[in-house]
């Protein structure tokens, strides 16, 4: 679904995505973890067209990623993205948000993408807060919107970044919950992450980079289990 090749980015002078080649199966949950500043959110962002790339190939579901043609269109389609810090569009309802996309970008007709829009809400245990504005919503709550928002592009794959991180710890469990479900019901996800447990529990895979590169990647529980790599079992002794 998702091809990295010797993917290279960076900002100025200082290399952020050093040499990263991976590949993400359909229906494979595969979780990033690593260091703050290791270039985990930049790749994300290099997948989804929303930062350029200076060298490799990004292929997704046989498209090939380049923000400055039109094929990015098409990609973006196939991907949608759900951001630490919501991105939710405060004049607009908890409904209005989720059927933007549908509306506007794919043309669906409105009433269509209204009913699949309440139903999405329902999905994520929202269905009673439809008309309520971000304002309004909790950081969980408005973190389940912007899941149905993503849900709601009917997308190929999902792209985490952070989901959980700008939330306080009450409100995790609310939106891991949702994650779960879609990674039952076979959603192919990428997952920039913190929450180990979560990523013990869900990832297919799990990939540590530091300082830009892959340091190891492995099966969920040999990775956090049973670490080959010193710069890996430092990590995680450190966090676990």
């Amino acid at each position: 679904m998702i091809e990295l090749r010797d993917v290279r980015k960076s900002f100025g002078s200082v290399e952020v995505v050093r040499g990263v080649s991976a590949a993400v199966q359909i229906g494979e949950v595969v979780c990033i973890i690593g260091p703050s500043g290791s270039g985990k959110s930049t790749i994300l962002r290099c997948v989804n067209g929303l930062e350029s790339y200076q060298a490799g190939h990004i292929v997704v579901d046989g498209i090939a990623v380049d923000r400055a043609k039109r094929s990015i269109t098409a990609v973006r389609t196939r991907l949608s993205m759900v951001f630490q810090r919501f991105n939710l569009f405060p004049h607009r309802t908890a409904l209005q948000n989720v059927v933007e996309g549908p509306i506007y970008v794919k043309r669906e007709p409105k009433a269509d993408a209204l009913v699949r829009g309440r139903a999405l809400l329902d999905r994520v245990g929202l269905a009673e807060k439809a008309d309520a504005y971000p304002g309004q919503l909790s950081g969980g709550q408005q973190q389940r919107v912007a899941i149905a928002r993503a849900l709601a592009m009917q997308p190929k794959a999902i792209l985490f970044d952070e989901p959980t991180s700008a939330l306080d710890p009450e409100l995790v469990g609310e939106v891991l919950a949702v994650m779960r479900s879609l990674a039952d019901e076979g959603m192919t996800m990428v997952v920039v992450t913190h929450e180990m447990s979560f990523a013990r529990e869900v990832a297919d895979r799990i990939l540590f980079l530091d300082h830009g590169a892959i340091v190891e990647e492995g099966s969920a529980r040999e990775l956090l289990s049973e670490p080959r790599e010193p710069r890996t079992r430092d990590f995680l002794r450190r966090i676990l």
